[in-house]
């Protein structure tokens, strides 16, 4: 794996950062850790605005953002119009969203699934590719211009 690959939390998801963190690097994938550095609270947009402004410059080529619900981490993701950020709380989501949605951004919800399921869906995110075809002219459309 040479992939670059983003990634930031909050509070609630430090704990889950720093596992995937190692889980990547294990892989072989160099990860760009946003933070935070404690679990200490902490405000999610302060940590999803670099991450997601690394993919969009294609800085690293995609990023997973961690909190509490994936909520506040994908609708502050989705603010960057070159960022198309999918929350996932199934692998099969995390698919579909690679596949269909071009998704570069994977936001996971920490205190609703388990670590393991966190993984996976993480694996599965990385290693799913766009299929473009009929997906690439919706995909095409959703950025505001």
């Amino acid at each position: 794996m040479s992939k670059k690959i983003a990634i930031g939390s909050d509070h609630a998801g430090f704990e889950y950062k720093q596992l995937l963190i190692t889980m990547l690097e294990e892989s072989g994938y160099t990860v760009a850790d946003f933070g935070p550095s404690t679990g200490d609270s902490v405000d999610y947009p302060d940590f999803a605005h670099p991450v997601s402004s690394s993919v969009e410059q294609a800085e690293n080529e995609l990023g997973i953002l961690i909190c509490g619900s994936a909520n506040g981490v994908a609708i502050t993701a989705n603010k960057h119009q070159g960022i198309r950020a999918a929350i996932a709380w199934l692998e099969e989501i995390a698919v579909l969203a690679r596949q269909h949605n071009n998704a570069n951004v994977i936001c996971i919800p920490a205190r609703f699934i388990d670590i393991e399921l966190a993984k996976k869906i993480v694996q599965a995110f990385l290693t799913t590719d766009f299929e473009g075809g009929r997906h690439a002219n919706r995909v095409n459309k959703i950025a505001c211009m």
